[in-house]
């Protein structure tokens, strides 16, 4: 006897995913692969730097490539490997690569704020031009941006990192406009502080003695992260992974009932300022005549 109310499997996408080498990336690949799907991981220097962990990856099944999303050869080359191995599919696409930036900012270098935009912004960039191409013309594909609270509410000290995901903001909303009539969605994921390699891999500022001539404002940025190392070492600390489950769900959520944006972990006012800007966004584009956009075409 048929049993017509079997749960249907889920359907397998095959995802491609940068900066998968530590944190989020890697803990969101591992997890969509346990979830089913075939994922290639973006990882920086996989045979040399990275070859612990490249091999840690393939030994789940996940498929490895070279990807460095600051420069555009390794970036179209990556793209290229996963349409060949892939026979031309591609479902998904998770730009989570990022580095993070921490101090007064006065003590940033120029040449260090565009290494930051340069991976955290440019190389989304990078990454979307590649793989677009393939997701309008099946008229179907997901785009999943990490960005980051820090892109609706400031931190002092944190003020370029978060400038920079302030751009994420701005350019994942424009390309949720553009694509919507093209089949292919776009989401933000915003992550709240958590206990990852970002906070100990931070940059730091390169001009040192202007943050010494801040006084004890200057000393603030260090007491902040002695702060949040203490609440990452607690019992109940937030659990990275609340990152990668909150991805998950959005691969499997059918199209057009996604959220625009998703919060994970504690929000500090990023969702008021969400639901707050929504419908200001939508009269915006109204009053532009393109309400169309707004609504994703099946």
């Amino acid at each position: 006897m048929f049993n017509f109310f079997k749960r249907k499997k889920p359907m397998i996408k095959t995802i491609l995913i940068t900066g998968a080498s530590s944190g989020f990336g890697r803990d969101t690949a591992e997890t969509l692969v346990a979830a089913g799907h075939k994922v290639f991981a973006g990882v920086r220097d996989p045979d040399d730097r990275n070859r612990v962990v490249a091999g840690e990856l393939r030994a789940k099944d996940i498929e490895v490539i070279d990807l460095d999303v600051t420069k555009g050869t390794s970036v179209n080359a990556a793209v290229a490997v996963v349409l060949d191995t892939s026979g031309g599919k591609l479902d998904v696409v998770i730009n989570n690569a990022g580095i993070a930036a921490a101090g007064v900012s006065e003590g940033f270098t120029s040449e260090q704020v565009r290494d930051l935009f340069d991976v955290n912004v440019f190389g989304i960039q990078r990454v979307l031009r590649a793989t677009l191409p393939t997701l309008r013309a099946q008229g179907d594909g997901l785009i999943i941006n990490v960005g980051s609270i820090l892109g609706r509410v400031t931190f002092p000290f944190f003020g370029l990192y978060g400038a920079s995901k302030f751009a994420v903001e701005g350019l994942t909303d424009s390309y949720r406009y553009e694509l919507s009539q093209l089949g292919v969605d776009v989401v933000l994921v915003q992550p709240s502080a958590y206990p990852t390699n970002m906070y100990t891999s931070a940059q730091q500022p390169a001009d040192a003695a202007r943050a010494t001539a801040y006084g004890e404002i200057g000393d603030i940025p260090g007491k902040m992260f002695e702060t949040f190392m203490a609440m990452f070492a607690e019992e109940n600390a937030p659990d990275p992974h609340d990152v990668a489950a909150a991805i998950v769900t959005l691969v499997a959520s059918p199209k057009g009932q996604r959220p625009d944006r998703v919060v994970v972990g504690q929000a500090f006012g990023s969702d008021v300022i969400n639901a707050a800007v929504a419908p200001v966004q939508l009269q915006v584009v109204e009053g532009l005549g393109l309400s169309t956009l707004a609504t994703i075409k099946p």
